[in-house]
């Protein structure tokens, strides 16, 4: 007798524990929240020491404050690639969405999908903003709720927006950001007892530069630096959701834009009193290098400021190790976790970043980058100067960079990927047969 009561306590207690390591699991799974502002480079926030903004983006330079900036984070310089790359983990030469022109050709067939990746982790996903460079749609590639606009015009102050796949039309003109906004904070309430990942692509500061509703009626207002202020004012009444949820502790907010600046504000991308070189469009620091700011209350310290190098790429693994997520079989991933830097660990940060636009590209590391077509470049003053380096410099230290690169470049083989619609066959074929004579080269300087 004494036995079996023995026996069902036992049982009981490992149920017990059973339970509370099922209910773990789903507590500890963090919410994830991940900001995109469009065409918006170091120059727009405040912290990342502007000097058209300082002072001017607080709930930003708050969210750093609580949290870690980045300073060394790229995207690709234009929307299109960097969203594709964003959603799949991939470069663009292996999906073939290298440029504006071909982001969309990638499918939801054949790709990974990160929404989907966390969907299948027990996820809640949603999506509201910008995605017409990207195929298909949100809900194909993952996303439970979704809010954008339509395929065609603008995507400020319209009379239309597409919901979940439907066409909705408003008597009056709406201003889609704060369509966005509402959709997201409603989706983010009646979410709150489950992880949710939440992808929040905003249309701002994208051209045309256009009034917003805190802009003076008066005319006075200078509009661009209106657009920053409405950005930076829809971080805060994110922030504040989650905060008046109950779920900062339990929520990653992450922060970025999807290329630098562009031409509407490139004339004042300066940083302590130095330009920045290059804007949106450039393979140079300016068109790809973007603030990268993440804050998770009670797990990674405030105050931090870290040179770690990360890429576009690297979001897929991060959010899929956050979220427990298994990575899809049998898929080449170039996606490598940071999450280890967001829980105020070390970590093993990559040594080199990789940047593609069409048929240029380049890979970086602390010191230099090397280019598609072998031009090597001084980084150390960067982002604000870009120095060559001779092909027959006598440095050491420059032959070295130059052969490590050149061998990242080798493994990478971006010319045998998919071409670009702005990058014909027989060019690409041509760069293929010009990179190996080159790696020829490279390899009698190191021997």
């Amino acid at each position: 007798m004494r036995s079996a009561l023995l026996l069902v306590a036992a049982l009981l207690s490992f149920l017990h524990v059973d339970r509370l390591i099922a209910a773990d699991d789903k507590t500890t799974k963090p919410n994830i929240l991940f900001i995109l502002a469009d065409d918006f480079g170091l120059d727009g926030v405040g912290c990342y020491g502007s000097d058209r903004f300082k002072g001017k983006t607080p709930n930003l330079d708050a969210l750093a404050e609580s949290g870690t900036r980045f300073t060394h984070c790229y995207a690709m310089p234009l929307c299109g690639p960097s969203r594709c790359t964003i959603m799949t983990g991939r470069y663009g030469f292996r999906t073939g969405g290298a440029s504006n022109q071909t982001a969309g050709h990638p499918s939801f067939k054949d790709e990974p999908s990160i929404a989907r990746t966390l969907k299948q982790a027990g996820y809640a996903t949603g999506m509201a903003g910008k995605w017409r460079q990207m195929g298909d749609t949100p809900g194909n590639w993952g996303f439970d709720e979704w809010i954008t606009d339509p395929t065609a015009g603008g995507w400020y102050w319209r009379n239309s927006y597409t919901k979940n796949g439907k066409l909705i039309e408003t008597k009056d003109d709406v201003y889609n950001p704060d369509v966005c906004m509402g959709f997201t904070l409603d989706f983010l309430r009646r979410h709150k007892e489950q992880p949710f990942f939440f992808y929040f692509p905003s249309h701002l500061i994208h051209g045309p530069i256009l009034k917003t509703p805190d802009s003076k009626v008066d005319g006075k207002s200078n509009l661009y630096e209106d657009n920053v202020a409405y950005l930076d004012k829809q971080v805060g009444q994110l922030v504040a959701e989650i905060d008046k949820l109950g779920l900062r502790e339990k929520t990653m907010i992450l922060f970025s834009g999807d290329n630098g600046t562009a031409r509407f504000g490139a004339e004042q991308s300066i940083l302590n009193g130095r330009h920045i070189h290059g804007q949106k469009g450039s393979m140079l620091e300016g068109g790809a290098r973007v603030p990268l700011i993440a804050s998770w209350k009670g797990t990674l310290p405030g105050k931090q400021v870290r040179h770690d190098l990360i890429d576009f790429s690297d979001t897929f693994a991060t959010f899929a190790e956050l979220g427990g997520a298994k990575l899809p079989d049998g898929v080449t991933f170039d996606s490598r976790s940071f999450a280890p830097a967001l829980r105020g660990q070390k970590g093993t940060p990559r040594e080199w970043a990789f940047v593609q636009l069409g048929g240029k590209w380049y890979v970086r590391e602390p010191g230099f980058k090397l280019t598609q077509s072998g031009d090597l470049f001084d980084m150390s003053d960067a982002p604000f100067v870009e120095k060559p380096v001779a092909k027959d410099s006598e440095s050491a230290e420059a032959k070295a960079a130059r052969a490590r690169l050149q061998a990242v470049l080798d493994k990478l083989n971006p010319a045998s990927g998919k071409a670009s619609a702005d990058e014909p066959p027989k060019k690409r074929k041509a760069l293929k047969k010009k990179n190996k004579v080159k790696t020829a080269a490279v390899a009698s300087i190191e021997n």
